[in-house]
């Protein structure tokens, strides 16, 4: 008897099957992404990491157990700046694009939703997906309601199944309830059999109703357990689609398409008419929303606050457009920043100017300008930049930058006065320390040139220290210039030949000590490798520095194996033997994936192997 009992439900269909209702629907590698998360246990974050959660008050955003500023963040402040520079999104092909979003949002609204209208929007997801700007996101959507429908086909098949196992069922009873009825019996004993012969005639028959009646009931249960397994795997079958349909969702949401977030939101309350939106989440996602709204995660909560962030960067665009026109930059700089981090996709934004968004650029650029000059002390050029932010912008606050330049120009006239004194009693380590004070505090003070000149005017101090800087700059100690940089400052104030020598040291050592400084902190993530190619670039340039053979020497033992396969690979190619060294630079990129000199001698080899014809 064949059994009725569902098979599981195929693989997906190809990327070219045709999806219900006209189109095509191509697999979007994201589209089932969020199922496996949002099905994950407790005490697994969402996607590996904290959900980000943006502080508007003080444009705070939080990920990963870590905060900084939007605005002073690199990799914002280069997306941004990207944004700015990109043209504005107003041509026919654009105005199409979001015709078409329109167009299926009005399809899928409360009050229009039918089976007619959301089957023309579904229409409208392949069309939309052809466009740059929808980064294939709606035909994500698409798969995702095409795997919702292919789900309901097996659900229609689960349903007939288990009415043909139920009008099985019937017949089967109906067939053992006759055969009980029916059933042939032995004579039974005389009067005059024993009470065990009466008893033994009992089982006989007892038996022979259990043999007739075996097959019903072993086929009775078997109808049983399938129907069983049918229902559980519907109800399986329909939680996961929900849950991926749900994660697709979720996704938008965190990718800041708000627009596709309230289109897959009409889509599911149309699709899943059973009037459970509960979203199925766990961990950290399920916290970012239960503790934003104060209730459990719904999507509707999902559909409001969507529509909350379009609203919020709709108004963001029109208070940067009216600060635009009254001059104020810095207040329109972060009021479009704000609107950008919230609906950076909404047309919006994508529909500003580039010449009015370019002023933004400039504004930026400067102030960004200025926090470097005010982080490397150069008072003098933030001075400038100061005056020329006020300029530009007349809400621009200049009070912070002023203070700190007019406080660093008092303190390193003290110190540089207090030099004067000192030099004058011939406090030679007074002079020394007051002048470091002051190169510390302004290493590019005009004033620092004047004073140092005037202090070693004397023949025996200035003299001696210039004695003492040919003679290190003869022997390559470059180092020891370098721990006594303030004294050589001042003494070759004088001269501008010994000026550049100096100046040209100081760089030099100063890369040295950040090339050490870089080393030591990729060296405390166990990078040894990395750490021994930043001081060996360095060394190659300074191989007499003490501290720089010193690291050397370290974080080869640390990386011996990586450093012993790139020296053989340099040997090889020395050599001429360009085959065994490029194996070796392979075996080297191999051992350390991100390592430049690898990169660099598997480029000169190609090249050698393969010249350009």
């Amino acid at each position: 008897m064949t059994q009725a009992q569902v098979p599981d439900a195929p693989a997906p269909p190809p990327a070219s099957a045709p999806a219900p209702g006209g189109g095509s629907s191509n697999t979007n590698s994201n589209n089932n992404s969020g199922g496996d998360s949002a099905a994950r246990g407790p005490g697994n974050n969402f996607l590996g990491k904290d959900v980000p959660v943006m502080e508007s008050g003080g444009d705070i955003l939080s990920w990963d157990g870590k905060h900084w500023n939007i605005n002073n963040n690199r990799l914002f402040g280069a997306r941004f700046e990207k944004y700015l520079n990109a043209e504005a999104e107003t041509t026919a092909t654009d105005a199409r694009y979001r015709a078409l979003v329109q167009a299926v949002l009005d399809k899928l609204s409360p009050y229009r939703i039918s089976a007619m209208s959301m089957d023309e929007a579904f229409k409208l997801l392949p069309q939309a997906s052809s466009f740059a700007s929808d980064a294939n996101l709606s035909d994500a959507l698409a798969s995702s309601i095409y795997s919702v429908w292919q789900a309901r086909r097996e659900d229609a098949r689960v349903l007939g199944a288990n009415a043909a196992l139920e009008q099985e069922k019937k017949v089967l009873e109906w067939n053992a309830q006759m055969t009980t009825q029916g059933a042939k019996t032995d004579s039974p004993p005389g009067k005059n059999a024993s009470q065990a012969e009466q008893q033994q005639w009992q089982k006989e028959q007892a038996l022979k109703r259990d043999v007739q009646m075996q097959p019903y009931v072993t086929r009775l249960a078997e109808i049983k357990a399938l129907t069983t397994a049918n229902r559980a795997k519907r109800e399986l079958s329909e939680l996961q689609t929900k849950v991926e349909f749900q994660s697709l969702i979720v996704q938008f949401f965190l990718q800041r398409r708000f627009q596709h977030v309230l289109m897959a939101t009409g889509f599911y309350r149309a699709i899943f008419g059973d009037g459970d939106t509960s979203l199925k989440l766990e961990g950290d996602a399920k916290k970012l929303f239960s503790s934003t709204t104060g209730m459990p995660p719904t999507v509707s909560v999902l559909d409001s606050l969507a529509k909350e962030a379009i609203h919020d960067a709709r108004e963001g665009v029109e208070a940067y457009k009216f600060l635009l026109t009254k001059n104020e930059l810095e207040s329109a700089t972060k009021r479009l920043a704000e609107a950008f981090m919230i609906g950076e996709f909404l047309p919006e934004l994508r529909t500003l100017p580039r010449d009015d968004k370019r002023q933004v650029l400039a504004f930026t650029q400067k102030s960004n300008q200025l926090l470097s000059a005010l982080e490397v002390k150069d008072y003098t050029l933030a001075e400038s930049l100061v005056h020329d932010l006020e300029k530009t912008a007349k809400d621009f606050d200049n009070s912070k930058p002023l203070a700190a330049i007019e406080t660093a120009r008092t303190v390193a006239a003290m110190h540089l006065a207090k030099a004067k004194n000192a030099a004058v009693s011939g406090d030679r380590a007074t002079v020394e320390a007051e002048l470091k004070a002051a190169t510390e505090i302004w290493p590019r003070n005009p004033a620092l040139s004047e004073v140092s000149a005037l202090i070693f005017s004397q023949a025996d101090v200035q003299g001696r220290a210039i004695v003492d800087f040919d003679q290190l700059l003869s022997q390559h100690n470059y180092r020891q210039i370098w721990d006594d940089q303030v004294r050589f400052i001042a003494a070759v104030a004088i001269y501008p030949q010994r000026q550049e020598q100096l100046k040209k040291v100081l760089a030099d050592m100063g890369a040295v000590e950040a090339a050490l400084l870089r080393s030591q902190e990729i060296a405390k993530r166990g990078d040894y490798a990395g750490a021994w190619e930043t001081v060996e670039r360095q060394w190659k340039t300074f191989p007499d520095d003490n501290k720089l053979n010193q690291a050397r020497a370290t974080l080869t033992t640390e990386a011996a194996e990586f450093v012993r396969t790139l020296r053989t690979a340099e040997t090889m190619e020395t050599k001429g033997q360009f085959g065994a060294s490029l194996a070796w630079y392979l075996k080297a990129q191999k051992l350390y994936p991100a390592s430049d000199f690898a990169s660099e001698g598997i480029a000169r080899l190609v090249k050698e192997v393969l010249p350009e014809t």
